[in-house]
Formats: C-alpha cells, structure tokens, sequence
C-alpha cells in the first residue's frame, strides 16, 4: 500500500480503525468549526472506547477484532451491489446500492412539502403535484457511495464496512433543478444551496437532518435534477419517496434523499455531514473536500464460484471478460485488462451518457493453472487507476485496480 501519510496504530503495535469522520473540519479560526472539533473529538473518542471492535487478554491488552458488531449491524442494514449485476447496462432497483444514514422516513406524497427559502427574492414550497407538472428528463446515471471500498484500507476506519460494489446506474426522472430556482430568485449575494432531507438522527452536536450543500456554480449544471422515479417507476421508500436530489457526477451522500428543504444561504454551510466528508492523510491534515466519483473499471467476475471464498474457475479456452467503466469528471477513454501483470487493451462499449457507466469487453485464451485478472481505466482528463490505494483517515474513494484470482481446470 502507497502511503502519504504513516497511519496511526494500537498500543499494542496494531492497526488502528479508525471513525471515519474524526478530525474532518478543514483548520479555521472561526469559532464554529473550532467548537465542530472539539465536540468531534470527545464523540468519536467515546467510540472508540465503546464499540466492541476489540477484545482485551488477560493482560489486559487490546487485540483488534476483524470487525465490530456495529459494523455488522451496518452492513446488514445497508447492501452493496453483487459484482455480477454489472451485466446489465441499467441496475435494478432491488441490486442498487444502498446506504441509508438515519431511519426511513414514511411518507405520504400527497401532503409532501418542499421548501424552497433563504437568501431568495420568492420562497415558497411546491407539492409532489408541482414537481411532477414541470418539465419532465430521464437520464442514465452511475451512483456510488464515498466509503465503496473502505474496508480494503488498512488500517481500516470505523464506518460502514464496504469491499467493492456499493455503485449502481439507474434511469432517473425528475425536473430540472436550476429553473426552480430561478424562478424563486435567488439573490446575488447567495454563495450555496442546502438541500435537508427528512430523515433525522442524532449527530455529535446534537439532533440534527440530513443535510448537504452545492456551490451555485454546481447547483446551475443543467443535469442536475428533482428525481421521483427510479428505472421508470416511483421511487421506492429506501431510494428517498417521494422526491430526491440528484448531482450526477458527485458521490452519493450528494444526492439527498427524502428532499424537504432547499435553502440558500449566504456564507458556507458547515453541517456535520458536510464538513464530515473530506481526503485527510491524518487527523492533523484539514484535506480537501469529497466530491466527484474517481475513474473505476470493474469486471463481472468470470466463470463460477464458491459460496465461502468467493473465488473463481473457470474452463480453458476462451473466455469472454466484460465489466463496468465510469468517471465522475470526464467520458471513460480506455479500459486495460492484465492477465498475470500484462496489460491489453479491452474493447469499449457505446456511451450512455456523460454520468453513466460504459461497457468493455475483452477475450482471454485461458489456460491451466492460477491466474490473475485485473482491469483500470483511464478518463478524458488523463486520470488512470491506481495500482496501489493512498490511504486517507475516512477510507474515502477507493478506487485501486482490481484483481481477480481465477483458477483454470
């Protein structure tokens, strides 16, 4: 693993794991964020204290279990999507990932409200009836979760434990968002859009909604919309009833579900799920912001496996290999696939769109005996995947190449 920083480790000598939001407000002098960090310090160090992610020996030392029961009950509770359903260009909405922070809100979309306030010349609300009567886009789009592949980092932060698939593209359908908002009037001086979900929990400062913001300058982009359909139906209860936002592009925890609220406001939002998301190399380093989705190239794994190791074999000869590409800044270029470290270039599929993932193909002559298969990609804007992951304190973005062991019988 390449490294910019040395991750921090237990008293004993072994890998720390680490909550993924300790220590993620950028350094500041303003009061506020400074009061952020100190009540993020005293929560998370309560975690660290009390999740059971450790058992203690007789001598009273603390060896570092594979995962706590907390992270258990998260991925139980949240799913990713299996590999395999790369097959298929549009995701179906039962194999969409799915990362739900709080409880799902019930809601009756005949009485659903969205407010539309702050720094804006007309504010208002609009009903389910008003969203629907506006005009109407479909779009395929690639969605993936920040933390997809945080429990490949070692040490491993303390979050919901994804290895690699929370992603999923679906056809979206909702309305233009920046019309809506230009026809509230948002005022000069308004410099982001908050957008509040209806799902509510506890945070370290307290009770608090889902809340995320976007710079005007993002919150124009023409593809950006009010969604309340998913592959040509309603949206279901888990993917945000009845109305959504939706930021292609950006990672998932962008798009807020169960939307009630877009506020906006004149000086930057500093919410926790806001400030929460952020590539620091350790505590100490204020980062930079998550934003959008890194290139990734993933293979459908090959021929059959196992039900324990998940490992794969298939039969000599030729053997079709396909997968999934996708880039959150610019159009897929080039998928390369290696067999035992050689590379080849794959054959690509026809685009979908600037935010939906796009097909590769490539014929493998197989032989016996134990191979590796990988795959990267590379995207217009000259970015390539790694071969080794840099870690960061929130396991954010993990987007190393993957690697298949398949055996050949």
């Amino acid at each position: 693993m390449t490294e910019s920083a040395t991750p921090p480790t237990t008293a004993t000598g072994g890998d720390a794991i680490l909550p993924a939001s300790a220590g993620q407000a950028p350094a500041t002098d303003d009061e506020e964020f400074a009061e952020f960090l100190r009540d993020a310090t005293e929560y998370f160090s309560e975690i660290r204290e009390t999740a059971d992610y450790f058992k203690i020996d007789r001598e009273g030392q603390k060896t570092f279990l594979p995962f706590s029961s907390e992270e258990l009950g998260l991925a139980s509770r949240n799913r990713r999507m299996p590999l395999e359903a790369l097959a298929y260009d549009t995701t179906p909405v039962g194999l969409h990932y799915l990362l739900i922070h709080y409880d799902i809100p019930v809601a009756d979309e005949a009485s659903w409200r969205v407010a539309v306030d702050g720094a804006v010349a007309r504010p208002g609300s609009l009903s389910m009836a008003d969203i629907r009567a506006r005009p109407r886009v479909t779009a395929p789009v690639t969605m993936q979760c920040a933390g997809d592949g945080r429990a490949t980092y070692r040490p491993r932060p303390l979050s919901m434990p994804w290895l690699v698939g929370a992603i999923g593209t679906a056809e979206w359908t909702g309305t233009p968002l920046w019309p809506l908002l230009e026809e509230a009037g948002v005022r000069d001086d308004a410099v982001e859009i908050v957008f509040s979900g209806a799902d509510r929990g506890v945070g370290f400062e307290g009770d608090q909604a889902f809340a995320r913001s976007l710079p005007i300058e993002e919150v124009r982009r023409p593809e950006v919309m009010l969604a309340y359909e998913m592959n040509g139906r309603p949206l279901e209860p888990q993917h945000g009833f009845p109305v959504r936002l939706l930021v292609p592009g950006w990672y998932g925890m962008t798009s807020v579900k169960w939307l009630s609220r877009i506020e906006a406001v004149t000086e930057p939002f500093h919410g926790e799920e806001q400030m929460g998301f952020r590539y620091q190399r350790d505590t100490d380093d204020p980062g930079e912001p998550v934003t959008r989705q890194k290139v990734v190239a993933l293979m459908v794994p090959p021929g059959i496996s196992d039900f324990w190791f998940r490992h794969r074999y298939v039969e000599p000869g030729t053997v079709e290999l396909s997968g999934r590409a996708w880039s959150g800044v610019a159009p897929v270029t080039r998928v390369e696939v290696a067999v035992d470290g050689v590379w080849a270039d794959a054959e690509l599929g026809p685009s979908r769109g600037d935010f939906a993932w796009r097909g590769w193909r490539f014929s493998w002559e197989a032989t016996r005996g134990e191979h590796e298969l990988a795959c990267r990609a590379t995207d217009a804007a000259g970015r390539v995947q790694p071969l080794e992951q840099e870690w960061n304190v929130g396991g954010y973005a993990a987007n190393k190449v993957q690697r298949v062991a398949v055996t050949v019988r």
